[in-house]
């Protein structure tokens, strides 16, 4: 993970970045700062492809967004577009074939933005969760304000499991500790005040299980089948992180037969294509996310943790301040 304090005004030729998968609210302040860091952006709304790499002839750098991926054959045209940095507006580069991108001559690095906005999202699903919120906003919109079967947890109440205690699994923890409950964590590198335990028996123990590693071949599926049954009966999955840490079919079945107590879900599996896009006149091909947003105890929101105004403003910073720092590596050498 890169950060990277705010660059000078360059002195000389502006920088050149082309910044491709670029909503309305991050062009505005791609503009914004540009002029603050001496670079001259060249903007677009569509993501990489073959046939756009040429908005980023004569610039070494560009900026990608993470909602769609970049192909092999797209990076090999970046590369003879003469692109040799590719900042991604994200923490994940799961969207990226990274070891191809080096071996074309491509250097990929992602930005840091404040954890605050995914761990104060985490903590806002696992509440939502535990008091039932999805049936009792459902049944108010229909005017039933009946109690039964709607009673929560308190969270002091509940053993808390941590995975992954990075920055944002670190802030989660922190917000966590005001609550009262038990918190454990898992991860290879202690970094916190929590109890740390092996995954197996952070899954054994706790009532709520909420997910912050980062997605490598190494935790992919992470919550397995195996894994799944493990935990304690009526425990409920937060995913904040990435979709393909929980193996989807697991979780479904998890759900159906009573296993798990619910789930609160801002990333799944196949969610490309899907989330960020209007579905309201479009047919959803994944019979998964149409499982599981019919049950009253899973909540699905479309990867939007990380959306808040102070996140995506470092968002913008950092993927600029990644290209001028690249750009002054190179010239050092």
């Amino acid at each position: 993970m890169t950060y990277s304090e705010p660059a000078r005004k360059a002195a000389g030729p502006a920088t050149g970045i082309t910044v491709y998968g670029c909503g309305q609210d991050e062009a505005t302040l791609f503009r914004e700062m540009a002029p603050r860091f001496g670079v001259k952006v060249t903007i677009t709304d569509s993501a990489v492809s073959e046939a756009n790499t040429g908005l980023a002839s004569g610039n070494r750098c560009i900026s990608v967004g993470h909602k769609t991926r970049i192909t092999n054959p797209a990076l090999l045209a970046l590369s003879r577009a003469g692109v040799t940095y590719i900042s991604t507006r994200s923490i994940g580069r799961n969207h990226i074939d990274v070891e191809y991108a080096a071996g074309v001559g491509i250097s990929v690095e992602n930005v840091a933005y404040s954890p605050d906005s995914v761990a104060d999202y985490t903590l806002m699903l696992m509440l939502m969760a535990v008091r039932n919120v999805k049936v009792t906003v459902r049944r108010s919109d229909r005017h039933d304000y009946r109690l039964n079967e709607v009673r929560g947890k308190e969270l002091r109440d509940l053993t808390i499991g941590v995975v992954g205690t990075g920055r944002i699994g670190t802030a989660v923890v922190e917000r966590l500790r005001g609550f009262g409950g038990r918190i454990l964590a898992c991860d290879r590198r202690p970094k916190t005040a929590a109890d740390y335990v092996s995954l197996d028996e952070l899954l054994r123990l706790s009532d709520i299980v909420t997910l912050h590693a980062p997605l490598t071949t190494d935790t992919h599926h992470l919550l397995d089948r195996r894994r799944i049954e493990q935990m304690k009966l009526g425990a409920f999955i937060i995913n904040t992180g990435r979709g393909s840490l929980i193996d989807t079919g697991a979780l479904v079945s998890a759900l159906e037969n009573g296993r798990l107590g619910g789930a609160a879900l801002d990333v799944i599996e196949g969610e490309e294509g899907i989330f960020y896009a209007d579905c309201r006149n479009r047919r959803i091909e994944s019979k998964a996310l149409l499982r599981l947003q019919e049950m009253p105890n899973v909540l699905i929101t479309p990867h939007t943790a990380y959306y808040t105004d102070h996140a995506l403003s470092d968002t913008v910073e950092n993927s600029i301040t990644n290209c001028l720092t690249f750009e002054r590596r190179n010239q050092h050498g």
